[in-house]
């Protein structure tokens, strides 16, 4: 019924676009006022600590912090390495 569904639905109104596109960006600066100050300068040593073992493009290091609660953070630490 999905493919139906799809083929016969009628486009959104520009309204509605405006409106979700809104609500993703509220949503991405939300995320980044909770981004404690610490953060950019954390980066930038995980990144030392990390070539100084391994050559590894900055690029492709990324460190995000959640919060799950009131009282609960989770550090997020993805890095890719070379083969």
């Amino acid at each position: 019924m999905a493919l139906l569904d799809f083929f016969l639905s009628r486009k959104k109104n520009t309204a509605t676009i405006a409106k979700e596109r809104l609500q993703i960006i509220v949503a991405e600066r939300r995320k980044k006022d909770f981004e404690p100050n610490y953060l950019p300068q954390l980066k930038q040593e995980i990144l030392r600590v990390i070539c100084k073992y391994v050559k590894v493009d900055p690029k492709l290091i990324s460190v995000q912090l959640d919060q799950k609660g009131k009282d609960i953070s989770i550090l997020e630490l993805n890095v890719t390495i070379p083969d």
